[in-house]
């Protein structure tokens, strides 16, 4: 009978950690929602961030990555979208099992919103970048994890 509660118990366990995320599983690299980018996501000093590592070739201009084009500092408008932290200042929160209080930079428009992340699965990474504190005032955008 101590066999079976030991076994029973162990399958419980192992059940809810599979279904309750890490802190961590959020690191990888991702597509973004329509695959022109890939983002590498890490931790860095105790936060989340994320990097673009890759652009699709076709995304090229005269060989060459996309530019910050439309960054509100016109000082950084020449600067290469590759190799360009978008994601930063994420903190796991175990309870809402969701990694917030980050921003997200999107290069499209040069705009910066306040974001949070969650998994939807193992590897579908859900974002929704808000304005003015109101997560309802925003976009949601869905990542795929990959390999770079």
């Amino acid at each position: 009978m101590k066999k079976l509660f030991i076994i029973a118990l162990l399958l419980i366990s192992t059940t809810v950690y599979a279904q309750n995320p890490g802190a961590d599983d959020i690191s990888g690299i991702w597509w973004n929602d329509i695959k022109t980018s890939k983002i590498k996501v890490e931790k860095k000093d105790g936060k989340y961030i994320g990097t673009i590592v890759y652009l699709i070739p076709e995304k090229y201009i005269n060989g060459e990555p996309e530019k910050d084009n439309k960054n509100p500092d016109v000082n950084l408008r020449n600067r290469s979208v590759l190799n360009l932290q978008i994601l930063n200042g994420l903190v796991y929160n175990s309870e809402a099992k969701e990694w917030s209080g980050g921003l997200i930079y999107d290069p499209k428009s040069g705009k910066t919103y306040e974001c949070y992340v969650w998994l939807e699965g193992k590897d579908n990474l859900q974002l929704k970048g808000f304005v003015a504190g109101i997560r309802l005032l925003g976009r949601k955008s869905s990542w795929t994890r990959c390999s770079l």
